[in-house]
């Protein structure tokens, strides 16, 4: 007589919980840098990565025109690593003691219109252009499409012109003193 076994029913399978999110846990480190030479070191941060001459993992690199001389690295790992990064890397200095937050450095990532601080009356010389070298006065300030009407400066006739503004240089700034 054989013995039938009966199968005893087991837990049933629970499939493994979601994994949660990664915490953002990210710092920003800047680097100090040889005067204008910010957007090399990021592109030799960028360059040892891909060649994998370093393990050190950078989120992003951010080269903010105004801030010169300096580079600001995004990465989950610890100072003394991005140190020995720096110390790998030619025109790189230093790295600056402290770390930062996205909100401290994310004005940096906003593009400033190409006409801020061009007002009616600036004096601004025309650096493209058929009309390349001539000064103009600003007669109008179109900031959503980021293009300004002038007028020839020494022009017999005053005709309107339309241009870009990254077409123009600021010669003199309008002041209101009379």
């Amino acid at each position: 007589m054989t013995q039938s076994q009966t199968p005893v029913p087991s837990a049933p399978e629970t499939a493994a919980p979601p994994a949660a999110p990664e915490v953002f846990a990210n710092r920003i480190f800047a680097i100090k840098t040889t005067s204008k030479q910010e957007r090399t070191v990021a592109d030799n941060i960028l360059k040892a990565i891909d060649t994998k001459a370093t393990d050190i993992r950078v989120t992003s690199i951010i080269v903010p025109n105004e801030l010169q001389g300096y580079v600001l690295v995004e990465t989950p790992e610890e100072r003394n690593r991005i140190e020995q990064l720096v110390e790998m890397i030619a025109h790189a200095r230093v790295v600056t003691k402290g770390q930062t937050n996205l909100a401290e450095v994310g004005h940096f990532l906003i593009p400033k219109p190409v006409v801020s601080g061009i007002e009616e009356g600036t004096i601004v010389e025309l650096i493209a252009g058929p009309f390349k070298g001539e000064k103009a006065v600003v007669k109008r300030v179109d900031s959503g499409k980021e293009e300004i009407t002038v007028e020839l400066y020494e022009s017999v006739v005053p005709i309107p012109i339309t241009v870009r503004g990254d077409n123009v240089r600021v010669v003199e700034k309008f002041s209101d003193q009379k």
